[in-house]
C-alpha cells in the first residue's frame, strides 16, 4: 500500500478547508434567500439601540420592596433573557424600585412574554378540569345541586376545597378573554380557578386547583430534550426534565404518591382523572398540567406530551427562570438609540485597520515573502470569524457589541504570534543546516506544541471570563474564545499545508533572497561541509564568518549566550594548539641544528 506523501496530505487538507468555508458560506446564504439570515452580523445595543422596558414591581398597600429581592429579581430576569438567545442585554436598577431592561434591536413576542411573566411560579393540584368556555347560563347547575363542603379538606387534592362560590367561577370562567389574565394573584394557601391558554395543537382547559403544594422556587434547574423510553431508549418525542432541591424533592415525592393512585385508580394511560395531573401555574395561569404516571422519589422529575423542540425549550426556560419574590408590570416600554452609534463603531474598526496594516508592514519587512503567508492567513482567519458571527447572529441571536470588536482587534495579534513561532522554528532548522522541506516539517513539530499552548490558555482565559462577567465584557470574552478557535484551524489546516507545498518550490526551496529563508542570510552552516565531514544536526556548529556583514550579523544576532562562550571556549582551544604546534616544531628544528653539528 502506496504510502501518503507531504504534498498530497498538504492539498487534501486545503481542499477540506475550502469545503468547510464553501459549506458555511451556503448555510448563510441559504439563511438570507430564506429572509431569516444577513450577510451583515447582528449589532448590539451599544451600536444599534433597541428597546427598552421598565418594569414596575408590583405591591399591595405601602409594602416596600427590599434592595435583596430587587438584586434577586434583577439576576432573574438576566438570566431569563440570556436563555431566551438574546445577547448584549442591559438590566440594571432605577431609582431603587424598578428594572431597567434594555433589548437590542426588536424583542419577538415570546422574548417580551418572558420577561412579562416575572412573577412567583408554583405547582398545585388539579382537582377538576373542563373545557375552557364558559357554561351556558341555561346549562349552569342549579343552587340546590351545587357543591357543598362536607368537611375541612385533608390535602390538596380534596373536593372539599370546591365551594358553591368556586364552582360557579369555574362554570363563568372564559379562558378566550384576554381579561382573565388580568386578576390579582392569589392566596396560596386557597383553591385557584385559572385557565391553560390554547396551543396550536391543544385547545384551552379551564381548572380548579388546590392550594399550593410545591414553590418554584424548589427548582434547582430544568432542561429540555428527546425522552426515554420505559428500557431507556431515546425516543422522537421531546420532553422537560426538573431538578429539585431537597425540601423540594421530598414534597413533590409526597404529592406524587398521591396523584399517582388517582392515575392508577382511573386505569393508567387508559384512563382520565383530572385529579391525577399537578399543575405548573406562573402568574396565577397554568402553563402545564402533566399526569403523575408514577411516584417520583428522586426530584427529577420527567414531562412529557405533544411537545415541539421550541415548545419544549420555552417550558424549560419558565421553569427555570420563573420564580421570582416579587412580581412586576411593564410601566413603559420604548424604543432608544444606538448608546455609542455608528461613530464609535467606526473608529473600531479604524483601529482594527491601522493594527492590522502594522502587522502586514512588520510581516513583510521580517519575513519577506514569506509575510505573505501571514497575510493569507490572516484573511482566511478573517473570513472563518466573520461568516461564524454572522450565522451565529442568525441562529442564535449573537450580537456584536463594541467590546466584541476590541477583542477582534486584540485577536489579530495573537494570531499573528502563532504564524511568528512557526516561522521562527523553520528558520532554526535553516540555521541547523536542514534543507526547506526537512526545515518545514522538523519546525512544524516544534512549534504546533507551543501554538496549542498558547490557545489553550487564550481559550481558558476567554471562558473564565466569559462566565464570571456579564454584559459587554462577554462579548469580549466570546469573540476572544472564537477567534482563538479560527485561529487553530488556520494554523493546521492553512499556515502548515501551504508551507508544505511552498518548501517543494524552487523560489523558496533554493533560498531566495526575497523569500525571508536565504540560508546566507540566516547564517545557516550545512550538514554537508566537504571532504567527506558531515556535522550532525543535533550538535552545535563552530562559529562561521559569513561572507557579508548582514549575515554575520543576523548570526551573532541569533546566538544563545550558551553557544558564544561555546565559541570563545572553541576559539581559545584552537589558538592554544596551534601555539603549542609551533612551539613543538620550532623545538625539533632547534635540535636538529645541534645533531647536525
Amino acid at each position: 500500500m502506496a504510502r501518503t506523501g507531504p504534498k498530497s496530505t498538504a492539498v487534501r487538507v486545503l481542499v477540506w478547508l475550502g469545503v468547510i468555508i464553501a459549506v458555511l458560506t451556503a448555510v448563510l446564504a441559504g439563511g438570507n434567500l430564506a429572509g431569516q439570515a444577513s450577510w451583515a452580523p447582528k449589532l448590539a445595543l451599544d451600536l444599534e439601540g433597541g428597546t427598552q422596558m421598565i418594569l414596575a414591581p408590583r405591591v399591595e398597600g405601602d409594602s416596600a420592596i427590599s434592595e435583596d429581592q430587587l438584586n434577586q429579581a434583577v439576576s432573574i430576569i438576566r438570566q431569563r433573557v440570556d436563555g431566551s438567545g438574546v445577547s448584549e442585554a442591559e438590566i440594571s436598577t432605577q431609582s431603587g424600585r424598578n428594572v431597567v431592561v434594555s433589548l437590542p434591536g426588536t424583542p419577538s413576542p415570546e422574548t417580551r412574554q418572558l420577561i412579562q411573566a416575572s412573577a412567583d411560579m408554583n405547582f398545585r393540584p388539579v382537582i377538576l378540569a373542563g373545557d375552557g368556555a364558559p357554561v351556558p347560563e341555561a346549562s349552569r347547575t342549579p343552587e340546590d345541586q351545587l357543591p357543598v363542603p362536607t368537611a375541612e379538606p385533608t390535602n390538596g387534592s380534596d373536593t372539599n376545597w370546591v365551594t358553591a362560590d368556586i364552582y360557579k367561577e369555574f362554570e363563568a370562567l372564559d379562558c378566550a378573554n384576554p381579561a382573565q389574565d388580568q386578576r390579582e394573584s392569589s392566596d396560596p394557601t386557597k383553591p385557584l380557578v385559572t385557565c391553560e391558554p390554547a396551543t396550536e395543537t391543544t385547545p384551552a382547559i379551564k381548572y380548579i386547583l388546590g392550594p399550593v403544594e410545591v414553590e418554584g422556587g424548589s427548582i434547582v434547574t430544568s432542561n429540555f430534550q428527546l425522552s426515554q423510553g420505559a428500557q431507556g431508549a431515546v425516543t422522537n418525542d421531546w420532553a422537560v426534565t426538573i431538578q429539585f432541591n431537597d425540601e423540594g424533592t421530598q414534597k413533590f415525592k409526597t404529592v406524587t404518591e398521591r396523584l399517582n393512585q388517582f392515575y392508577v385508580a382511573a386505569g393508567g394511560e387508559t384512563g382520565s382523572d383530572p385529579k391525577s395531573q399537578f399543575a405548573i401555574v406562573l402568574d396565577d395561569q397554568v402553563i402545564s398540567a402533566p399526569r403523575a404516571q408514577a411516584s417520583i422519589t428522586d426530584g427529577r422529575p420527567q414531562i412529557t406530551g405533544s411537545f415541539t423542540e421550541q415548545s419544549a425549550k420555552a417550558l424549560s426556560d419558565q421553569l427555570r427562570f420563573g420564580a421570582l419574590p416579587i412580581s412586576f408590570e411593564i410601566q413603559s416600554d420604548q424604543q432608544i438609540s444606538a448608546t455609542l452609534g455608528g461613530e464609535q463603531l467606526r473608529m473600531g474598526l479604524l483601529a482594527g485597520i491601522i493594527g492590522l496594516l502594522l502587522v502586514v508592514v512588520y510581516s513583510l519587512f521580517q519575513y519577506r515573502m514569506l509575510g505573505l503567508v501571514t497575510i493569507a492567513s490572516l484573511v482566511v482567519a478573517g473570513v472563518l470569524t466573520y461568516l461564524a458571527i454572522a450565522i451565529l447572529g442568525w441562529t442564535e441571536n449573537y450580537r456584536l457589541s463594541l467590546a466584541g470588536v476590541a477583542g477582534l482587534i486584540v485577536a489579530i495579534g495573537q494570531t499573528a504570534d502563532s504564524f511568528i513561532v512557526y516561522f521562527e522554528r523553520i528558520r532554526d532548522e535553516l540555521r541547523e543546516g536542514r534543507g526547506l522541506v526537512s526545515a518545514v516539517e522538523n519546525g512544524w513539530k516544534r512549534a504546533k506544541r507551543t501554538v496549542l499552548a498558547s490557545k489553550a490558555v487564550n481559550l481558558l482565559a476567554a471562558l473564565v471570563l466569559y462566565f464570571v462577567a456579564v454584559g459587554n465584557v462577554r462579548g469580549f470574552a466570546f469573540t476572544l474564545g472564537l477567534t482563538a478557535l479560527a485561529d487553530l484551524i488556520v494554523v493546521f489546516m492553512f499556515t502548515h499545508p501551504t508551507l508544505q507545498l511552498l518548501a517543494r518550490t524552487k523560489f523558496f526551496g533554493e533560498g531566495h533572497r526575497f523569500s525571508g529563508l536565504d540560508p546566507a542570510r540566516l547564517g545557516a552552516v550545512p550538514l554537508y561541509r566537504g571532504a567527506g565531514r558531515i556535522r550532525t544536526p543535533d550538535v552545535k556548529p563552530d562559529v562561521v564568518r559569513p561572507k557579508n556583514t548582514g549575515a554575520a550579523a543576523e548570526a551573532g544576532r541569533r546566538m544563545t549566550i550558551a553557544e558564544r562562550r561555546l565559541a570563545e571556549a572553541q576559539d581559545k582551544g584552537s589558538s592554544s594548539a596551534a601555539g603549542q604546534a609551533q612551539s613543538s616544531g620550532t623545538a625539533k628544528s632547534t635540535g636538529a641544528a645541534k645533531e647536525g653539528k
